[in-house]
């Protein structure tokens, strides 16, 4: 299978279910319309594919690949990592440590307090699973206040309200238990959308929504934030170079840029835009001097979830800011569940291939998990992960389906209130998971 194909199999995968989510939630509902939604959605990819070869190739704005490692936001040098800047990345640790023992008034050689880390993880609606937990963790008594935040897609429209902690609960609460599908996006028509367009919908409605609570006010918080030490990172992909790129929120917010905060709400906006069903994202960057725009999709369209990008070194950055530290523990919210739902497949190609590559994206999802464990456990900190277990079985009717996403809500809250039992390995490596 040649490189792109695994991509162009997600778009395809995200598209049908952007336009006929019954045929993924239900195993015999589909009715004409949703059917004729999803013959549609294929012939206008497998059109597009065909008439790109008379379109002309590239873009003349695009960066080289050669520059991308360099490229960087005009006017905030330290807003983004690349994966292979692990010593940009090392650095950044090392200074916030410092914000961090200059903030408690601790002198070098002193021990920090016990760290917590939080990786929020893509799943769509499934999301609904991770803003309850939070909230119901609240309620509970003992959630902490986490060092870092990192979100991926969905976990990317979460982490902002869960880096600040219990004061934005009830925005959580809001996105995940309020919003309907016009709230996200807006259907276009199918044939123009894959010749002409650039996703089968438009989200518009998405960017309404995050521009509602991502405001100056949230923004100068995040900033205050990040000054002490914290660390708020988002992940997209650059579809152009296929590579991840972290975006430094806290040190956005912080830079004082007058296009930071629609800055910060587009980066939110590209990290849950599902490759062919919602748009991409553009990017001003500079590199030697000159100008370019970059392609940002999904930052699951790389991996579900991140913590520590393999090479970032914590012990390293503790001994170079001159601290210790008494403990650190991880946590992972996997908006998803471990396994694929059952359903008897019908015998026709576009069922076929959507539960084929929902299938993969589940099980590259469990793959992250066994990555971040690994990761966390060579820098001593401890793991613990949440996920819907298969006992969740409410209906799904289409996607954000706002009685599904607040059933999902009240179980994620339901489990955190009475004290979470989060598991301490990924499945297989110990006794049940657990």
């Amino acid at each position: 299978m040649p490189p792109a194909a695994p991509m162009f199999i997600d778009q395809m995968h995200f598209a049908m279910d952007l336009g006929a989510p019954t045929l993924a939630r239900s195993r015999k509902a589909a009715d004409l319309s949703r059917m004729n939604w999803v013959a549609a959605s294929a012939l206008a990819l497998i059109a597009g594919l065909a008439l790109s070869g008379c379109a002309p190739s590239g873009r003349p704005d695009v960066a080289p690949l050669s520059a991308k490692s360099y490229a960087t936001i005009p006017g905030i040098p330290n807003a983004r990592y690349f994966a292979d800047q692990t010593a940009e990345m090392d650095r950044e640790l090392e200074r916030s440590l410092i914000r961090e023992g200059a903030s408690l008034g601790l002198k070098r050689g002193s021990v920090l307090p016990p760290a917590h880390f939080l990786a929020l993880s893509g799943g769509g609606d499934d999301g609904a699973f991770g803003a309850g937990l939070l909230a119901g963790w609240t309620a509970h008594g003992d959630r902490p206040q986490f060092k870092m935040v990192t979100g991926v897609s969905t976990g990317a429209l979460i982490a902002p309200f869960a880096f600040l902690g219990s004061d934005y609960d009830s925005a959580l609460t809001d996105v995940y238990t309020n919003v309907t599908p016009a709230h996200i996006y807006q259907k276009r028509f199918i044939l123009s959308a894959a010749i002409i367009d650039d996703a089968l919908a438009d989200t518009a409605p998405l960017f309404q929504t995050i521009s509602r609570h991502i405001d100056e006010t949230l923004m100068a918080k995040i900033a205050a934030e990040y000054h002490k030490g914290r660390l708020l990172f988002i992940q997209t992909t650059d579809l152009d170079a296929g590579v991840p790129v972290r975006w430094n929120i806290g040190a956005i917010a912080e830079s004082g840029d007058p296009r930071a905060l629609d800055l910060i709400r587009h980066i939110m906006l590209a990290s849950a835009a599902i490759p062919a069903a919602f748009p991409p994202v553009m990017f001003d960057v500079e590199a030697n001097g000159r100008a370019y725009r970059e392609l940002h999709v999904d930052g699951g369209a790389v991996s579900q979830a991140f913590l520590l990008p393999p090479g970032v070194d914590l012990r390293k950055a503790r001994k170079l800011a001159g601290y210790q530290r008494k403990s650190a523990f991880g946590y992972v919210i996997r908006n998803a569940r471990l396994t694929v739902e059952f359903s008897d497949v019908d015998r026709h190609t576009l069922p076929i291939a959507q539960k084929a590559v929902s299938t993969l994206i589940n099980y590259n999802g469990v793959g992250d998990l066994y990555r971040i464990y690994s990761l966390v456990k060579q820098a001593n900190v401890a793991f613990n992960l949440a996920y819907i277990d298969p006992e969740f079985q409410a209906p799904h009717k289409e996607d954000f389906d706002q009685s599904y996403m607040r059933a999902l809500y009240s179980y994620g809250y339901d489990k955190a209130v009475h004290g979470y039992a989060w598991r301490h390995a990924p499945p297989g490596i110990d006794a049940g998971g657990k």
